[in-house]
C-alpha cells in the first residue's frame, strides 16, 4: 500500500493556506500545518478557517513561529514545503513596523530555506506582484525587472533573491509563485473586496483610497491554491511564474459587480491614495500555462459571488449569537 505524501503548510491558518491544506487533503495528502497567529487581523478569523481543517485526520496543526521552531525537525520526511507565512499588507510595512516584515517576511524565509535545502525538499514560495512595482509593461511577464514601490514589495523581491542564492550554493529546489490579488472566502479583511463584501453585508461604509480607477488583476483562490499545487509537481526547479486570474478590473468596477450581485448600494467615502499602492496590475501567465499546463477557471462575477456569499452568512451568525446571549 503506498504512503501518502506529507506536505509542510506555513501560514496554513490564512487565507490561501488553509484552502491550500484542504485542497492537499482533499488529494489523500496528509499535512501539518505551521502558524504564528500574528497580531495582523483577528486569532477569531484564522480559528474559523482551520475549523474543517481540524477535523481531518490527516492534519496536524504547529503553533509558532518559524524564527524560532525547529525548522530542521519540521521538514524532516516531508515531501514538499508550501511557504505562505509572512507579514502582508503594502500600507502597514512602512516606518516602524518595517521590523515585522524583516523578521516575518526575511528571517523565517531564509531559515526555511536553509533547511529545505539541506533536506533536499522543494519549497513553493509564495511572492507577490508587489515586486512588480508600477510595471511599464502590462501584461506584465516575469522577465520584467522587478521595481517594488513598497517595504513590503522589497521584502518579497528579497526573498526570491534568497532563493536564487540558496540554488546556486546550497542546490536548493524552489518555485516561487508571484500571486496577483487572490480574493475569495477567507479573504483578510484589510483586502478592499472583503471589506466591500463586509460592507454591503452590514451596512457599513467603504473608504475608497484614491479615485477608484486603479486596477488590478484579480484571482479566485480556487485558482491561486491549483496553480500552487500544479507547481510543486510538475514545474522545473529555480521557475518563477505569475498566478493571475486574467481578470484585470478597476474597483470601481468591483463595486458595481457586487452592488448588482447583492441588490444593495454601497455607501463610499472618498480617501487618499495608500502609499505604496500600484495603479495597475496586469499578470502575463503564458510561462505557466506552457510549463504545467494551468490556467484560471474561475470567472470574477462567480468568484465575487462566492465571496458575498460568505460575508452574508457569517453576519447572519454573528446577529443570531447576539440574538440568543
Amino acid at each position: 500500500m503506498d504512503v501518502p505524501p506529507t506536505y509542510l503548510v506555513t501560514g496554513a491558518a490564512g487565507f490561501i493556506g488553509s484552502h491550500l491544506a484542504e485542497a492537499l487533503l482533499d488529494r489523500g495528502a496528509a499535512v501539518v500545518g505551521v502558524d504564528g497567529f500574528t497580531d495582523y487581523y483577528a486569532r477569531e478569523r484564522k480559528e474559523r478557517n482551520l475549523a474543517a481543517l481540524r477535523r481531518r485526520e490527516r492534519f496536524r496543526l504547529i503553533e509558532g513561529d518559524l524564527v524560532d521552531l525547529p525548522v530542521e525537525e519540521l521538514i524532516a520526511g516531508v515531501s514538499g514545503v508550501f511557504h505562505l507565512a509572512a507579514q502582508p499588507g503594502v500600507r502597514g510595512s512602512w516606518g516602524r513596523t518595517f521590523s515585522v516584515y524583516v523578521r516575518d517576511n526575511l528571517l523565517a524565509t531564509q531559515r526555511l530555506f536553509e533547511a529545505a535545502a539541506a533536506a533536499g525538499v522543494r519549497v513553493v514560495f509564495a511572492s507577490s506582484s508587489s515586486v512588480y512595482g508600477n510595471a511599464a509593461a502590462h501584461p506584465t511577464r516575469e522577465d520584467v525587472t522587478p521595481r517594488p514601490v513598497s517595504p513590503y514589495g522589497v521584502t518579497k523581491l528579497c526573498c526570491e533573491d534568497l532563493a536564487h542564492a540558496y540554488a546556486r550554493e546550497s542546490g536548493l529546489d524552489f518555485v516561487a509563485l508571484r500571486y496577483f490579488t487572490v480574493y475569495g472566502p477567507r479573504q483578510r479583511p484589510d483586502m478592499a473586496i472583503q471589506r466591500i463584501a463586509s460592507a454591503l453585508a452590514t451596512g457599513a461604509r467603504f473608504e475608497v483610497y484614491g479615485d477608484g480607477t486603479q486596477s488590478r488583476d484579480v484571482t479566485y483562490v480556487g485558482d491561486a491554491v491549483s496553480a500552487t499545487m500544479a507547481v510543486m509537481d510538475r514545474a522545473p526547479a529555480g521557475a518563477v511564474y505569475n498566478v493571475g486570474g486574467g481578470s484585470e478590473t478597476s474597483l470601481r468596477e468591483i463595486i458595481r459587480l457586487c452592488e448588482e450581485l447583492t441588490g444593495r448600494a454601497l455607501a463610499i467615502d472618498a480617501g487618499p491614495a495608500a502609499a505604496g499602492d500600484v495603479r495597475r496590475t496586469s499578470a502575463d501567465t503564458s510561462r505557466i500555462r506552457a510549463d504545467v499546463g494551468w490556467s484560471p477557471r474561475v470567472p470574477l462575477a462567480d468568484g465575487l459571488a462566492r465571496q458575498l456569499t460568505e460575508a452574508g452568512a457569517l453576519q447572519r451568525g454573528a446577529r443570531g449569537a447576539i440574538a440568543a446571549r
